[in-house]
C-alpha cells in the first residue's frame, strides 16, 4: 500500500469523473503548464489497497515534462463505486475497465496521434499486464510500465500478510481488521511518520473500498501465474521500474522479468515498493526518459 505524504493537489490538477462505456471512474487529471509542448498522456493504475492519490507526487513533475497524467480509482476502489460481488473484480473485468478508460482518454486527447502510455503499480501492474495481453495485436498503448511488480504472485512473506487479510476481512469487518493491521511494526512506524490528515485519509480509503474488491484482488496477489513469456510476445515498449528494495516482489525477480521481457529497466535508489511516493522526482525522470525514447522509435502498427 502506498502512503502519500500530502493530499494537496498539484497545480493544474483537478478531481473529476472519467465517463467510460464500462462506468464512471473517479480520477485525478493533471495537465502540462501553458507553453510546455504536449508530449502525450499517461494512464496511472494504482495497486492493492491503493487509489488515485498514490500518484499525487508524480503528477506535477510529469506535467512539467509535457505529459497529461490521469490517475484513476479502479472499480470498487475508494471513490469509484462497485458491486458487492467478487466476480466483478476478476482480473479480466479490471483489465477491461483499463481498456475502457484508455478509449475514453483517447477520445479526449489533445492531439489525435499523441502517444498514450499505460503504467500500473503493484496489483495495478498485473491488471495493466492483463489489459495488454487481452488487447494483443490491437494494443492502443504506446508503452507499458510495470512499477513495483513481479512476474507472478508476491513473495512468500507478503503472501502470509495478504492471506490473513483475505481470511479475516469477512470475519472481523473492515474497521476491526484495520485496527489490527495498524499494530504491525511496519504500520505503526509508517503511520507515525504521516501527517494526521493523511493517516485519516488512509483509514477512510480502506473503509470506502468495497470488501469484495479487497478479497478478490488479494487472492490475485496470492495466485497470479507467470505470464512474462506471453507478455514478451506483444510488440510494445516496456519498462520495469522498482525501488532498490521491495517488500512485495524481490528486486532480483524484477531484474529477471526485465531481461525476459527485453524491457528497459530503472531502479530508483532509496525507494522501496512505492517509488511513486518515496522518490517521486527520480521516478518521474526515469519515466519521462523512457517515454522520450519510445517517442523516438518507429511507430508500431
Amino acid at each position: 500500500m502506498s502512503r502519500p505524504r500530502s493530499l494537496a493537489l498539484p497545480p493544474r490538477t483537478r478531481a473529476r469523473i472519467l465517463e467510460t462505456e464500462r462506468g464512471r471512474f473517479a480520477a485525478l487529471d493533471s495537465t502540462p503548464p501553458a507553453g510546455v509542448p504536449y508530449a502525450g498522456t499517461v494512464l496511472l493504475v494504482p495497486g492493492f489497497i491503493g487509489s488515485k492519490e498514490d500518484f499525487l507526487p508524480l503528477l506535477g513533475p510529469l506535467g512539467e515534462a509535457g505529459y497529461r497524467a490521469v490517475a484513476v480509482d479502479g472499480r470498487g476502489q475508494h471513490e469509484t463505486s462497485g458491486p458487492a460481488d467478487e466476480e466483478a473484480y476478476a482480473q479480466r473485468e479490471l483489465a477491461a475497465d483499463v481498456r475502457a478508460q484508455t478509449v475514453a482518454l483517447g477520445e479526449q486527447g489533445e492531439e489525435p496521434d499523441a502517444p498514450l502510455h499505460l503504467l500500473g503499480h503493484s496489483l495495478g501492474a498485473l491488471t495493466a499486464r492483463r489489459a495488454v495481453l487481452t488487447a494483443a495485436a490491437s494494443c492502443p498503448w504506446a508503452s507499458l510500465t510495470l512499477m513495483g511488480a513481479g512476474p507472478a504472485a508476491v513473495r512468500p512473506e507478503q503472501q502470509k500478510r495478504v492471506r490473513l487479510l483475505v481470511e479475516w476481512l469477512p470475519v472481523l469487518g473492515k474497521d476491526a481488521l484495520w485496527q489490527e493491521m495498524q499494530k504491525s511494526p511496519r504500520s505503526e512506524q509508517a503511520v507515525g511518520e504521516l501527517p494526521a490528515d493523511v493517516a485519516e485519509f488512509l483509514h477512510r480509503r480502506w473503509l470506502n473500498t468495497v470488501s469484495e474488491q479487497l478479497v478478490a484482488t488479494g487472492r490475485q496477489l496470492l495466485t497470479e501465474t507467470d505470464l512474462v513469456n506471453e507478455l514478451a510476445t506483444v510488440p510494445i515498449p516496456k519498462l520495469v521500474l522498482s525501488g532498490s528494495a521491495d517488500y512485495a516482489w524481490p528486486v532480483s525477480w524484477q531484474d529477471d522479468m526485465a531481461v525476459r521481457l527485453a524491457a528497459d529497466r530503472a531502479v530508483i535508489e532509496g525507494a522501496d515498493h512505492s517509488p511513486n511516493v518515496e522518490r517521486p522526482l527520480e521516478t518521474a525522470r526515469a519515466l519521462t526518459a523512457f517515454w522520450r525514447r519510445v517517442a523516438a522509435l518507429p511507430r508500431m502498427r
